[in-house]
């Protein structure tokens, strides 16, 4: 029996992949291969589809995804450090374009209701294709970077409540005043069943799901309370999206939201694809081929529309001139939550058929050419910076300049960099990170375990949970950034799935991994690993270290044969002989006597600041002192009126005794 869907899966996708790896070639978004993809298979080219109600029904399915995703991520802590940006930024951003949008329309003779909906669709920007290339180019920090982040978040923000305002602004409400109050009372009823969701009953289903350590369960329980919450609000005649958005806000402030995210994204993305293939093929050729100057004009105007008032804002919230057109060059761009809003209007008969292939011909070329201009904008910028302008402007800008500089003087990044990431709480984990602590590393722990999680909780450790052999993970924590990452988990397969995804993002990154067994060495030093510690020959190198040291063998000499067993890849422990090396330390090879390296901290008053003669070394405890390392300088000319001070690494010759005594009495 055939299935017509899977013909049409089949058709669209095979023709979406060579289109999208050029695509990836060229270093432009998917998003657009998959709108090209679907002007090609339309009605207009080359009517391949026969299922479109199919299709739409799988374009639903990834708009809810794409909701549950943004409503996860807008975590509310997360917006205070640049609420002003969201907020002001971003309110003002949408609705200016909106007022200007609907004024430009209403002169071309559209009705007002038609015209502010236009202005809703123009004044949202494309979050997937500015933000992906800006994080590609690592300019999401940036000062313009924040700018479109904060405004872009509100735009997600803003698209439900346009969503619920489409059909009032469609006339579809006999009284709309009444109309308007059902509304809010419908929010305000799903507003307190989210509420009591996400603080009574939510976390606790997912504390019991994470506590089974069945990661299909936990996928099952996550997607159940996705399409959960969009069925009640689309129950109550709201949309499935918003109800996807609510679910995500349910889950946005739980510890398991980094989990949750990385396991629903790969639906979003193979079901928001259908989304954009579902509009690509609404296109009409015909209409743009007869109407393209007038189409050029239009982009050229949303282009100058959009991009003076983010200039506008940036600087009214104090930000660099050169800032601030960066940013402009961002956020040009129709984007795909306007894609998703105009097929709202379109159903609620908002917008009229010539009115609608406008849009999405203006879309489809902005986002089309937002990679080249983002790539292009500091060259464009510069330009545009050494225009002539009037003195008293390049007044004001230059005291805009300086105030910006001392925001951004004040902000501090706290964004993990050159930073270390523990993957794995258990006995290692912990002690790594305690080691950590204690020397000042800043460092950050990845568990999977729900129990060992929250411990790393209690010891108010930086912790999030999730598995971190998925890519969504190790981008929340910068692995790819990070100077090292330690990898102290039991499990093979996922620790394969880490180095792999780690060195495919980054070659400087240093990864050290334990591992159960000396027999996995060999193969995660082949994946990338720089480093692999067997866990079982490491336990065997601590027994025959406490069994030298019962024996009176130095420390130098248990220190020898370990490096030694260790340079080796730990072979086989048979093979440790008796070691007869020519190495820099055999000149040292003294009965009973042995080197030893000594830090003089600042509360070691017995010898700080004292001549040689005074400290007592060689008369009280019969230890030489060979040289001093101070700072980055080496004294080797040891007299009597030598003096010590803080800081000083000492380097000591004499028994181990003597040594001990010494570095136990004076405390150094």
């Amino acid at each position: 029996m055939e299935i017509p869907l899977l013909k049409e899966i089949v058709i669209v996708m095979g023709i979406a992949l060579p289109i999208i790896l050029l695509f990836q070639k060229l270093k432009v978004p998917s998003i657009l291969g998959f709108l090209i993809a679907g002007i090609i298979v339309g009605p207009s080219a080359f009517n391949l589809l026969s299922s479109h109600h199919e299709v739409e029904l799988l374009s639903e399915i990834g708009i809810i995804f794409l909701l549950f995703i943004i409503g996860i991520e807008l975590s509310f802590k997360g917006l205070i450090s640049i609420w002003k940006t969201v907020f002001i930024g971003g309110g003002l951003q949408v609705g200016v374009t909106i007022l200007i949008t609907a004024l430009v329309a209403m002169g071309f003779g559209l009705p007002v209701n038609q015209s502010v909906f236009l202005g809703f669709l123009i004044s949202l920007s494309s979050t997937a294709i500015v933000l992906k290339i800006l994080n590609d180019r690592n300019e999401l920090k940036s000062p313009h970077g924040r700018i479109a982040l904060g405004i872009l978040i509100f735009q997600d923000i803003i698209v439900v409540p346009m969503m619920l305002l489409t059909p009032i602004l469609a006339g579809k409400a006999d009284d709309v005043t009444q109309t308007i109050l059902l509304l809010v009372l419908k929010l305000v009823g799903v507003g307190v069943v989210v509420f009591v969701l996400q603080r009574y009953i939510v976390p606790r289903v997912l504390e019991a799901v994470v506590k089974t350590k069945n990661r299909e369960l936990f996928i099952l329980t996550v997607i159940v309370l996705c399409f959960g919450v969009a069925w009640l609000t689309s129950s109550v005649g709201l949309s499935l999206a918003l109800g996807a958005f609510f679910a995500g806000l349910i889950i946005s402030e739980s510890e398991y939201s980094h989990q949750a995210t990385a396991n629903v994204l790969p639906f979003r993305e193979i079901f928001i694809s259908f989304f954009f293939i579902s509009v690509g093929s609404l296109l009409d050729l015909q209409f743009f081929i007869k109407n393209v100057p007038s189409i050029i004009g239009f982009v050229v105007a949303v282009f100058v529309i959009k991009k003076v008032i983010v200039l506008v804002l940036s600087l009214l919230l104090k930000y660099k001139i050169k800032t601030a057109h960066l940013a402009g060059f961002s956020l040009f761009q129709v984007g795909e939550f306007s894609l998703l809003l105009s097929t709202v209007g379109i159903q609620n008969e908002i917008l009229s058929p010539q009115v609608y292939q406008l849009f999405l011909a203006v879309a489809i070329i902005t986002m089309s050419i937002t990679p080249f201009f983002i790539a292009k904008a500091e060259i464009f910028t510069n330009v545009l910076i050494q225009l002539p302008v009037p003195k008293k402007v390049r007044k004001r800008m230059e005291k805009r300049r300086k105030l910006a500089e001392e925001h951004q003087n004040n902000a501090v990044s706290e964004d993990l960099e050159d930073h270390l990431v523990i993957i794995g709480y258990g006995i290692n984990g912990k002690n790594i990170a305690r080691v950590a602590e204690s020397m000042n590393i800043p460092h950050v722990i990845i568990e999977f375990d729900a129990k060992l999680m929250k411990d790393a909780k209690a010891e108010n450790k930086h912790v999030i949970f999730g598995d971190a052999s998925q890519l969504e993970i190790l981008s929340h924590v910068n692995a790819y950034k990070a100077r090292v990452v330690v990898i102290a988990i039991s499990d093979p397969e996922a620790t394969h799935q880490i180095i792999f995804n780690i060195r495919q993002a980054s070659q400087t990154t240093h990864i050290i991994v334990r591992t159960r067994y000396v027999k996995e060495i060999e193969e995660n030093l082949k994946i990338g690993a720089d480093e692999v510690i067997p866990e079982e020959f490491e336990t065997s190198i601590e027994i025959f270290s406490r069994v030298l040291k019962q024996y009176l063998v130095t420390e130098s000499k248990i220190s020898e044969i370990v490096n030694t067993i260790r340079s080796s890849d730990y072979e086989v422990f048979s093979s440790v002989k008796p070691i007869n090396k020519k190495g820099s330390f055999q000149q040292f090879n003294v009965p009973n006597k042995e080197l030893a390296t000594l830090h003089v901290q600042h509360n070691r008053n017995d010898i700080v600041g004292k001549n040689l003669s005074q400290t007592g070394l060689a008369n009280k405890y019969n230890v030489n002192l060979l040289a001093i390392k101070r700072g980055r300088k080496y004294i080797t000319d040891i007299g009597a009126d030598t003096k010590i001070e803080v800081d000083d690494l000492i380097y000591l010759f004499g028994s181990p005794n003597r040594i001990n005594k010494l570095n136990k009495e004076i405390k150094i």
